[in-house]
């Protein structure tokens, strides 16, 4: 059985909304594994770091956070907070606006550093994307949860997710409802970073406290999964594969031109 905790931290009309609609949603329409649940901090500012499979995963994680008693800010890309009515909820929910691949992405560092020191728990996704991995294992993380652990000294607790996936596969806008999937999540002990702490943030540290977090969501994946994770990290840019959106748009369209120039 599970172990729930109470929410301490007041939850604005947006939360409320969302737990009111999507909760009873995801319950009817999806099953869930959580293990170890009890390993997220009941209070104190921290860093969740977690691999990324789909457009939904960010819907049931939450889930599993709220669950825990914790209400999530995840560095969110900053479209949403200029999409209709989507812009309320993500303001009111105190989500982060992050614009990826840019030099703005600094003030969103700023923000999940000050939300930290309130207190707030700060989900990030250090791929910076949905995996591009061809076998859906994490690929290449990206500094962001580590800068923030390092410049706040919190603790970074990494989650292995599988199975959203089978719910709504990636990119994709038809989700599998019938008979219905298993999301499965594997919460993990805190990276260690303590050596890290005190040296300057260069980076070889920013690099090593990345690889590190990465390399406790991978092991907690290979759990999940069953099997082993590939010797090597997915990297999309030494891949040639485009490093946000989807991979296959590209793709499409090059294999539409050869086939027309075949013609």
């Amino acid at each position: 059985m599970v172990k729930v905790r109470k929410l301490s931290e007041r939850r604005g009309w947006a939360w409320t909304t969302a737990a009111s609609i999507i909760k009873p949603l995801l319950m009817t329409t999806t099953k869930h594994e959580w293990i170890d649940g009890e390993k997220i901090p009941a209070q104190g500012g921290c860093v969740i770091a977690m691999n990324h499979v789909s457009h939904i995963d960010p819907l049931t994680l939450a889930w599993l956070l709220y669950e825990h008693g914790r209400l999530v800010r995840y560095l969110t890309k900053d479209g949403l907070f200029r999409t209709p009515v989507v812009k309320y909820v993500v303001k009111d929910t105190g989500m982060i606006p992050v614009s990826r691949l840019t030099t703005d992405a600094a003030k969103a560092f700023e923000a999940a550093v000050e939300a930290v020191r309130e207190g707030k728990c700060v989900g990030v996704y250090p791929e910076g994307t949905i995996t591009k991995d061809p076998n859906g294992w994490p690929m290449r993380g990206k500094t962001g949860a580590a800068r923030i652990a390092l410049a706040t000294g919190c603790p970074v607790i990494p989650i292995g997710q599988w199975g959203a996936q089978d719910i709504l596969p990636a990119y994709s806008a038809k989700p599998h409802l019938v008979p219905r999937r298993t999301a499965r999540y594997k919460v993990g002990d805190p990276v260690d970073l303590s050596d890290l702490m005190d040296k300057p943030l260069t980076n070889d540290v920013l690099h090593e406290a990345t690889d590190r977090i990465m390399d406790a969501i991978t092991a907690l994946v290979a759990e999940l999964r069953g099997e082993e994770p590939p010797a090597v990290r997915f990297d999309p840019k030494a891949a040639g594969v485009q490093q946000i959106g989807n991979p296959n748009k590209g793709k499409t369209t090059q294999q539409q031109s050869a086939k027309k120039g075949d013609a």
